[in-house]
């Protein structure tokens, strides 16, 4: 983010103005080493920026509901 100069509003208007999950990704936890995925989400904020997002989605009692951000840049596409 800072890199692109991205403020999180901007990177919050894109996550939530993407059509979905672009890509799903193995990945390895640095912490502990065991497998999990990363999901890349690509939306476009309201003035137009496409900003791609990396990120890992937690469940809580079973259930999907948190997308936690690691990484997020301007779309090169």
């Amino acid at each position: 983010m800072e890199a692109d100069a991205l403020e999180k509003e901007e990177v919050y208007e894109a996550i939530l103005n993407a059509p979905g999950i672009a890509k799903r990704l193995r990945s390895s936890n640095p912490k502990t080493g065991r497998r999990e995925y990363l999901y890349v989400i690509i939306g476009v904020t309201f003035e137009g920026v496409a900003i791609y997002t990396k990120g890992k989605i937690l469940k809580l009692q079973g259930q999907e509901v948190f997308y936690v951000l690691i990484s997020s840049k301007k779309s090169s596409s």
